[in-house]
């Protein structure tokens, strides 16, 4: 049995509507916007036909074009993050890795859509020059794969699975070098067939 309480105030409802939309999925359609068009090509409502949003709502959840933008690399870089380290993780390096570059060709150029390359090297880039904010983004991503790649080959140089005395942190930049350069070859129309025999390449001479 409830019994009634005297004497209390009563607890103070939310101010404003509660939200009606799903945050994550809006900001991952948002995040196909910016890498379909750019970031500097891509206009508030741009932003709001992608994601079905009028412009005070997106304003409300994400604040301006560039705080949305910023969230759309970090929900990238996050996403991206988990992918190599799963991919990494539970198989020999060599097959690890192939399957990060396999993952990310399906990623850079998907069957249903024109080739796209990586939101970071393909949208953030050019904006780093002159935005300190994009420029740190993208700088913390490329440092963050290059790491994931460089805790991978320690473990592997400790395993023998590379030749003792191999410099594991100038390899671990190879392994991110092939993958940007896989993202700007797709963004630049290359064939998927080309890229995937540049993959294997890379992985040899990371692996090798």
């Amino acid at each position: 049995m409830v019994q009634k309480s005297e004497g209390k105030t009563p607890a103070p409802r939310p101010r404003g509507r509660p939200r009606s939309f799903d945050t994550e999925a809006t900001l991952a359609n948002a995040t196909l916007a910016f890498w379909q068009r750019g970031y500097a090509a891509t206009s508030m409502d741009d932003l709001s036909a992608a994601t079905g949003l009028n412009r005070p709502s997106l304003y409300g959840a994400f604040g301006d074009k560039h705080a949305l933008y910023l969230q759309a690399l970090q929900l990238y870089t996050d996403q991206s993050n988990a992918a190599i380290a799963a991919a990494l993780e539970g198989r020999s390096l060599r097959d690890g890795l192939a399957l990060v570059y396999e993952l990310a060709l399906q990623l850079y150029c998907p069957a249903d859509a024109a080739a796209r390359g990586c939101l970071l090297i393909g949208t953030a880039a050019t904006e780093a020059p002159r935005d300190e904010a994009i420029r740190q983004a993208l700088g913390d991503a490329l440092r963050g794969f290059t790491a994931a790649f460089e805790h991978r080959l320690r473990r592997a140089l400790d395993e023998g699975e590379l030749p003792r005395g191999s410099d594991v942190a100038m390899r671990a930049q190879l392994a991110s070098a092939v993958l940007h350069s896989m993202a700007l070859r797709a963004r630049a129309g290359d064939a998927r067939k080309d890229l995937a025999a540049f993959a294997a390449a890379g992985v040899a001479m990371v692996c090798g």
